[in-house]
């Protein structure tokens, strides 16, 4: 996730406290057969503007920037360019639990949408 810190600048303590304000959209799909026009970045769209205040209802706490992974060899990732999300960069393939350095995940572009004009603020110093 190095093209994410560094995006928000924040050190590596500071982002295990800040973390939990970050929230990762790890699926999402609309299926071929639906056609209707635009209906993806739609519902992103909606999405994003719905889910701050459910996620503070639920947990008590608002989050300031959501994330998602896209394999960037098979898609690519338009619904969320449509939405406003910024694309950072790519994961190296190695997922989260690797502990050998060896890529055995596909490489995914990492998208972001900052929910909080002054996310970085809030997550590099609280």
């Amino acid at each position: 996730m190095d093209c994410r810190d560094a995006f928000i600048g924040w050190s590596a303590a500071r982002r295990q406290e800040s973390l939990y304000r970050i929230v990762n959209n790890t699926r999402f799909l609309v299926l071929p057969f639906v056609q209707v026009p635009n209906l993806a970045s739609w519902l992103l769209s909606r999405n994003v503007r719905r889910l701050p205040e459910d996620w503070q209802t639920l947990y008590a706490h608002r989050p300031v920037l959501l994330e998602t992974f896209v394999e960037a060899d098979r898609f690519t990732a338009a619904c969320y360019r449509a939405a406003n999300w910024m694309r950072l960069g790519t994961t190296r393939g190695r997922g989260k639990y690797d502990r050998y350095k060896r890529r055995a995940q596909p490489v995914k572009a990492v998208l972001v949408y900052p929910l909080n004009k002054h996310f970085r603020r809030i997550l590099c110093h609280g």
